[in-house]
């Protein structure tokens, strides 16, 4: 019975994680932030009182405002939802993992982008329209990217499933790669750039000439606002786990091993907390790029992805 049903256990397990650990990720960097800043934080648990405080708050939406702008939050943050599914977080047997692979994650993602690019539109502000012209040049280039990043990885592995190269890097013998280093350096770009960190976004802004994502949601209030902030939150948390899981997945419970789920979790805790300290020091030493250079910054994280896949043909 308990073999039945493990799939779904594990599986509710990490959905629950991906809920619970993106809140919990951003005020881990947050209060890092402030440390760093000789500033008193407000606490790790903060962006979960966030969330619980706007959901009971009423929501006002514009007198224009149609059914993609009351649809928009409930679809960023189910299709979130679904993608924290599919990517091995801390067990690679994950049932859903076996009918979806890095396409299809680009692409859900890129649901989410579009349904919040319309509703960015849809009141008809200013602000909306510059955010979501922003945001439409932003992913023009990040997807590309991704993808050739991505690549470069289920080129070394032999697949496009998340679950197998997790299965495959693990089980083989360490070996540097130039074209995995190249690759992650081209991850890294990408992922600041998609959850929109400094340099080439601030989240914690709304200030008119830096505003990316932040202008596409002023309008949304209440329940809307909270999911769409959720499901910001979780797209941090997914992007430091897909970047674990692709090249550091050392820790991930393999196939048929429920017995390494908490070493999985231990593991997936320090190496969350590495990467927030990270980011953080990113963050401190830079400053917000200007909007006309962000094409420069994606156009160099597109180099490093194709020297990466054009070093796995020349080298291995």
């Amino acid at each position: 019975m308990t073999g039945q049903y493990y799939p779904i256990l594990l599986e509710a397990l990490q959905v629950i994680i991906v809920l619970l650990g993106a809140p919990l990720l951003v005020g881990w960097v947050r209060m890092v932030k402030c440390w760093t800043q000789g500033r008193r934080s407000a606490g790790l648990l903060q962006p979960l009182r966030d969330i619980s405080k706007f959901l009971v708050k009423d929501t006002v939406l514009a007198h224009n405002a149609s059914w993609i702008f009351t649809a928009t939050p409930y679809v960023v943050f189910g299709a979130t939802l679904v993608a924290g599914a599919i990517i091995p977080v801390v067990s690679a047997d994950l049932p859903l993992a076996a009918t979806a692979d890095i396409i299809a994650l680009v692409a859900i993602f890129a649901v989410a982008r579009f349904f919040t690019a319309l509703a960015g539109l849809d009141v008809g502000t200013a602000f909306g329209g510059m955010g979501t012209s922003r945001e439409m040049m932003v992913s023009s280039l990040a997807e590309p990217a991704v993808l050739m990043s991505v690549f470069t990885v289920s080129l070394v592995s032999h697949s496009t499933s998340l679950s197998y190269m997790v299965h495959d890097i693990t089980t083989v013998s360490f070996v540097l790669r130039p074209s995995l280093a190249f690759a992650l350096l081209a991850f890294v770009l990408i992922a600041i750039a998609e959850t929109g960190r400094i340099p080439v976004d601030n989240p914690s802004t709304h200030l008119e000439l830096t505003m990316i994502h932040e202008a596409m949601i002023l309008e949304y209030s209440g329940r809307h606002l909270a999911l769409i902030e959720w499901a910001s939150m979780m797209k941090l948390f997914l992007f430091a786990s897909l970047g674990i899981s692709l090249f550091m997945p050392w820790g991930i419970a393999g196939i048929d091993d429920p017995g390494m789920i908490p070493v999985a979790l231990v593991a997936l805790t320090a190496k969350l907390a590495l990467l927030g300290v990270g980011l953080v020091l990113v963050e401190t030493g830079l400053s917000k790029m200007r909007i006309f250079r962000v094409a420069e910054f994606l156009g160099m994280a597109f180099l490093l992805a194709t020297l990466g896949m054009l070093s796995y043909f020349i080298l291995e």
